[in-house]
């Protein structure tokens, strides 16, 4: 081989390992540019989500939504402020009887079921009307929503008439349809609407199913639970009578008996 072919022999394998190398940065500089595109992307994509998530949980629910409302739809046959005041019973009743329940509350079922129907005999016959002041304190130490809910339903069956909201309240306190304390079962709307159904007035009641779905009575709901709040009453069931609490004699709880209750209300009327 001439010395010159060999000169050009090394010029050209120079010129090609330049080649190469040149190629070959140009593809380690892409190859770095396109993981620190890809990192960018992955921290802005989990920025994004930690900020979707606070946004989700700085954003108030529809229950805190409800207790912030301005505008509130009350149901008939009620008064007062946002329509919280709910009085059932004939005009010529003198005496008021108010009864302050939640209706998660295992209590407040044991009552209903052992002398619910005593109180509607009472009002039916004018001996007394009855003031209902619903709470929500069981989904507060809860974290739930079934008191909250169940009340916005009895706001709709109030709406229907005063008696289907006495029979809907006695339906949802049943042995049959009043679950356990533990169990938020009133937080779904299918299951209040099956409870409405074991009630003549509310069965297959369009109007008021939509009211139970739509949650038209859930400020309403609120602004009551917000009355009980007021009130001072520390527990449920509460009654009270001018003032006065009613108790089994003897005790300082509410009577849970017909027969307590007849010798308390009895008393409570005379005084």
């Amino acid at each position: 081989m001439s010395k010159r072919n060999s000169q050009a022999n090394k010029s050209a394998a120079r010129e090609r390992l330049r080649a190469e190398r040149e190629r070959q940065a140009k593809k380690d500089k892409t190859r770095k540019q396109l993981v620190v595109g890809v990192s960018v992307v992955a921290v802005l994509a989990i920025a994004g989500g930690v900020s979707y998530g606070v946004m989700q949980l700085n954003k108030p629910s529809a229950w805190e939504a409800a207790a912030d409302a301005k505008n509130v739809t009350a149901p008939k046959n009620t008064s007062g402020d946002d329509g919280t005041t709910v009085v059932i019973g004939k005009d010529s009743a003198k005496k008021t009887l108010e009864l302050y329940e939640d209706s998660r509350c295992p209590v407040c079922a044991t009552f209903e079921q052992a002398v619910g129907e005593k109180v509607a005999k009472d009002v039916e016959a004018g001996t007394y009307k009855i003031k209902y002041v619903g709470a929500t304190f069981i989904d507060n130490m809860s974290n739930g929503e079934g008191s909250k809910n169940a009340l916005s339903a009895l706001g709709a069956a109030l709406d229907v008439s005063p008696e289907a909201f006495l029979d809907y309240k006695a339906a949802l306190y049943s042995a049959e349809f009043h679950p356990e304390e533990t169990d938020d079962k009133f937080a779904k709307d299918d299951y209040l609407i099956e409870v409405a159904n074991s009630v003549d007035a509310l069965k297959d009641n369009k109007a008021f199913e939509k009211a139970v779905k739509d949650g038209t009575y859930d400020a309403w709901a609120m602004k009551m639970s917000k009355a009980f709040d007021k009130s001072g009453v520390q527990g449920t069931p509460t009654l009270m009578m001018d003032g006065k609490k009613i108790t089994a004699e003897g005790s300082d709880n509410s009577p849970m008996t017909e027969a307590e209750f007849t010798t308390a209300i009895t008393a409570a009327l005379k005084g």
